[in-house]
């Protein structure tokens, strides 16, 4: 099925089957937990069997969810399930071959996503680029199906949209997105406490990391882009874990006059990935992103490609200097 479905006929899916396997995107960021949380508690609460992989396991700054234990890697040999569902993942691939494997004998895949690069690769697809988040998403598929809405799924999916929205600041947050945080709270989330926990509350092994970041900080002639770069090696001489660098960019985004702000970061075995983030929808970086073979957002996009380091930035630096 090439075409999107509508919410109800997602229903249809979600109460006709039993067992489910929840997973989401290497490298899993707060909307990708989120949205496997929020999901999956909801689904338990329904009286249904619910597995959550990740090819990456659970970060350790999410590990104060409710239920975050349940995140798991996936298995090596594949348990009968009846659905695949595929969050927040814009490609099948980002998913890990682990996770593939382990999903061999679904009867059907799910696609839930808000990625506009994402071309519909389950057999049944609800993705809606005009979200600001695949939590909230979620939250309203369980709204229209009437499907509980435990403590658990609830926090999880306002982490979830926090995250993907800078904390409710980007421009893809909607009216509908404060409407969806205020029934939340009205349902008993615990906004100070839980932004405490998702924001203030990092290792001091970040903040070391974020010093060797500033020392390769470079601006373009023009002012206009600010990169830096993350070698490998730091992962060993600092003890960093995946999520780390989480939310990093940001910061050089922030810098007056900068258009679009990117962290090139060698990953172990030579591979780079990029991360790329726009103030401008002139600089549409999803676009600049799929031309080597990434995806994403038109203001916040990623890529994996070929070393080493010094090609994979002229590369991108140049593709970049070319929109603008």
């Amino acid at each position: 099925m090439n075409e999107n479905v509508s919410i109800a006929e997602l229903g249809t899916w979600l109460e006709k089957y039993q067992t489910f396997a929840l997973m989401s995107h290497m490298r899993p960021d707060g909307d990708a937990i989120g949205s496997q949380l929020g999901l999956g508690l909801s689904l338990e609460a329904m009286g249904k069997t619910v597995h959550y992989w990740n090819v990456d396991g659970l970060p350790e700054s999410l590990a104060f969810l409710a239920g975050s234990e349940k995140i798991t890697k996936p298995p090596e040999e594949a348990p009968e399930i009846d659905v695949a569902i595929a969050l927040d993942t814009a490609t099948r691939v980002r998913l890990g071959e682990e996770n593939l494997l382990a999903a061999a004998k679904a009867k059907v895949w799910l696609n839930i996503d808000h990625h506009i690069s994402n071309p519909l690769y389950g057999d049944v697809n609800y993705v809606d680029a005009t979200s600001p988040a695949t939590g909230q998403i979620v939250y309203e598929i369980l709204q229209q199906l009437q499907m509980p809405l435990p403590a658990g799924s609830r926090d999880a999916i306002y982490v979830a949209v926090s995250t993907d929205t800078g904390s409710f600041q980007y421009d893809s947050t909607t009216a509908k997105t404060y409407r969806m945080a205020a029934d939340l709270v009205d349902r008993g989330l615990k906004v100070g406490e839980i932004n405490a926990k998702t924001y203030d509350s990092h290792p001091y092994r970040r903040i070391e990391l974020l010093r060797a970041l500033l020392n390769t900080l470079e601006l373009s002639a023009c002012g206009k882009v600010a990169h830096w770069q993350m070698l490998d090696q730091w992962r060993e001489d600092l003890a960093l874990q995946p999520d780390d660098s989480e939310g990093l960019i940001d910061m050089i985004r922030a810098i007056r006059g900068v258009q679009v702000a990117v962290f090139f970061e060698e990953l172990p075995g030579g591979k780079i990935r990029v991360s790329m983030r726009s103030k401008d929808r002139s600089v549409n970086v999803c676009d600049i992103a799929t031309r080597f073979g990434g995806g994403g957002h038109a203001l916040a996009a990623g890529i994996r490609m070929a070393g080493p380091m010094s090609v994979a930035k002229q590369q991108v630096l140049a593709a970049i200097d070319e929109v603008l």
